[in-house]
C-alpha cells in the first residue's frame, strides 16, 4: 500500500486529491495538512511514502518544508513531489535542488496524478517526459558552473554514459534503444549509479549530471 501525505492550504484542492487517491485499491492518503510546519511534523510521524507538497504555503513554505523532510536521515525514504499552479514556477528548481523528487501541476489529469504517485515509488522523477525535458531544459540555463561530484569518478564509463542520458531528460527505455540494451540493463545501470553517488532518484541524479559539467546545456535537442 503506498501511502501518501497531501499538504495544501486549500480545503478543496487536499479533497479533491484525497478523493481520487483513496478510491484506489494500492494507495491511501495517511494525513493531510494546511501549511509547511503541519506537513513537516506529519511527515516525522507517519513516515509516508510520497508527501504531495504544495510549494505556497502559510507558515513554512513547501521549499523549506521539503527541505527539513529531504535532509533528516530518518526520513530517507520519503519521496516529496511538488505541486504547482504552472509547470515552471520558479520554485520547482529550488525544489528540485532541495531533494524533491519531481512535480505535478494541480490541474494534471486524474490519470497522471495516479501514474506520477506509483512512479515516484518505484524510484522515477519529474514524472511527464515533456515536462521532464523543459524542466531540465530550464534548469540546465539557470546552472552554476560545474563542479566536482562526489564519487564521480567511481562510475564505469557506461554508467557515466547513462547519467548523461538521464541528465537530458531520457526514460530507461529510450536509454536502452540509444544504448541498444535491454529496458532492464538500462534500469539497473540508472541504479547503480544512483548508488555510488549517493542520489535519492533521478531527479537528483539529473542535478549532478549538470553540477558536475557531464551535461552541458548545448546537448539538448
Amino acid at each position: 500500500m503506498i501511502r501518501v501525505v497531501l499538504a495544501d492550504d486549500q480545503l478543496l484542492v487536499r479533497a479533491g486529491f484525497s478523493a481520487l487517491l483513496d478510491a484506489q485499491t494500492d494507495i491511501e492518503v495517511a494525513g493531510e495538512a494546511a501549511d509547511g510546519e503541519q506537513a513537516v511534523a506529519m511527515v516525522r510521524e507517519l513516515k509516508p511514502d510520497i508527501v504531495l507538497m504544495d510549494i505556497r504555503m502559510p507558515e513554512l513554505d513547501g521549499l523549506a518544508a521539503t527541505r527539513l523532510i529531504t535532509d533528516d536521515p530518518a526520513l530517507a525514504d520519503v519521496r516529496v513531489v511538488m505541486l504547482t499552479t504552472f509547470e515552471l514556477d520558479e520554485y520547482v528548481f529550488e525544489a528540485i535542488r532541495a531533494g524533491a523528487s519531481g512535480f505535478l501541476v494541480k490541474d494534471t489529469e486524474p490519470d497522471e496524478l495516479l501514474r506520477a504517485v506509483r512512479s515516484v515509488v518505484d524510484g522515477d522523477a519529474l514524472l511527464s517526459p515533456g515536462v521532464t525535458r523543459r524542466l531540465i531544459s530550464e534548469f540546465a540555463a539557470r546552472s552554476k558552473e560545474p563542479k566536482a561530484a562526489t564519487g564521480l569518478d567511481e562510475l564505469t564509463e557506461r554508467e557515466r554514459e547513462v547519467m548523461a542520458l538521464v541528465g537530458m531528460g531520457l526514460s530507461n527505455e529510450e536509454i536502452a534503444r540509444r544504448l541498444v540494451v535491454s529496458p532492464l540493463t538500462a534500469k539497473t545501470h540508472v541504479s547503480r549509479t544512483m548508488i555510488k553517488l549517493h542520489a535519492r532518484d533521478r531527479a537528483q541524479l539529473v542535478v549532478l549530471a549538470y553540477e558536475s559539467g557531464l551535461v552541458r546545456p548545448g546537448w539538448l535537442g
